[in-house]
């Protein structure tokens, strides 16, 4: 596994706070929680990728060639 991954997963959540702050600041609170949510998506779906890799991997493991 990648030490990158990591580092794209606490960007996208750092800069997904950063947004809500100015939006919630800026008085429009509808939309950072909107983009709290796309982050939260985002990541999710990384996330996915990974544990799909992870359970191909380990399938191939226990294979019986």
């Amino acid at each position: 596994m990648d030490i990158g991954i990591v580092f794209k997963i606490a960007g996208i959540g750092i800069l997904t706070a950063v947004l809500h702050c100015v939006l919630k600041s800026f008085g429009k609170e509808d939309q950072a929680h909107l983009a709290t949510l796309a982050g939260v998506t985002v990541v999710l779906f990384m996330v996915i990728q990974l544990l799909s890799g992870l359970f191909d991997y380990v399938r191939s493991v226990f294979s019986l060639y």
